[in-house]
């Protein structure tokens, strides 16, 4: 059988582990001898602390809408049922069939002062000028929250539908009132949904480039902007490697909390 998992595990070790290997020993290695100055230089530099705060403030902005908005939505498709819970997951997944540069390409037309969303506002009269939506981080933020919304509400959904009904019942029976059954019964049985929803969506938000270089141009620098900088433009391998490797460190500690949660979490069901 271990033979079996060679042709796999030689695709990983080519396809992953080697080109990890030499970004760890590109953001180490200097002049041919092994050094932390890249690390201490960038842990130096206040500009390196901005791009943190703006990667870590957009993924974690863009996170809390998507559960947000896509816990209620869960909820809705998974009491749907037949024709019309069919049509509302062909709805949530298939633009996910379209790439992030159409959807982002998309979103600088909706949001320019002319665009769908502020003719919309004015029309409801929520607005009585138009409002500035692209190139702010709002926008970004709705952008993201566009593309990664169906990877928060397929997880949420796929532990709601195995609820038992007669779990609610049974503490209705007992006198516990609709909130105390949600945040009681509800909540826990669904949070290792939620974990797997906000650890998918942190982990790609934090790491998106098309949609802030889209939607934000220059304005907005986040790690993964500024990599594809370091490397395409500033030819800087080692401030391109050592944001890489943070970016990477970012990564590892999303998916170690969210397995460490979903252990505390899993007795619960």
């Amino acid at each position: 059988m271990a033979l079996l998992a060679l042709p796999g595990a030689g695709y990983l070790a080519i396809a992953f582990a080697v080109p990890l290997a030499l970004l760890l020993a590109s953001s180490v290695v200097s002049d041919g001898r092994l050094t932390l100055a890249g690390y201490r230089a960038f842990l130096a530099d206040p500009f390196s602390w901005t791009v943190m705060a703006n990667t870590l403030r957009a993924a974690s902005l863009t996170t809390l809408i998507c559960l947000v908005a896509g816990y209620p939505t869960a909820f809705a498709l998974a009491r749907a049922t037949g024709v019309l819970q069919a049509a509302l997951l062909t709805a949530l997944v298939l633009p996910l069939s379209v790439g992030v540069v159409v959807k982002a390409f998309a979103w600088t037309i909706l949001m320019r002062s002319d665009g769908v969303v502020n003719r919309t506002l004015l029309g409801i009269g929520a607005i009585d000028t138009p409002v500035r939506l692209l190139f702010t981080e709002a926008g970004l933020v709705l952008g993201a929250v566009n593309v990664f919304l169906p990877f928060m509400v397929l997880p949420i959904f796929s532990v709601v539908k195995l609820i038992d009904p007669r779990l609610l019942e049974a503490a209705a029976t007992l006198g516990s009132s609709p909130s105390h059954r949600f945040f009681r019964v509800t909540v826990p049985l669904t949070m290792p949904g939620v974990i797997a929803g906000v650890a998918f969506v942190f982990s790609m938000a934090v790491s998106m480039y098309v949609i802030p270089t889209l939607l934000m141009g220059d304005r907005f620098k986040t790690l993964s902007v500024l990599i594809a900088r370091s490397f395409l433009f500033m030819r800087d391998r080692s401030l391109g490697s050592t944001a890489s490797v943070m970016l990477l460190l970012i990564a590892v500690a999303v998916v170690v909390a969210s397995a460490l949660l979903t252990r505390h979490w899993q007795p619960q069901r």
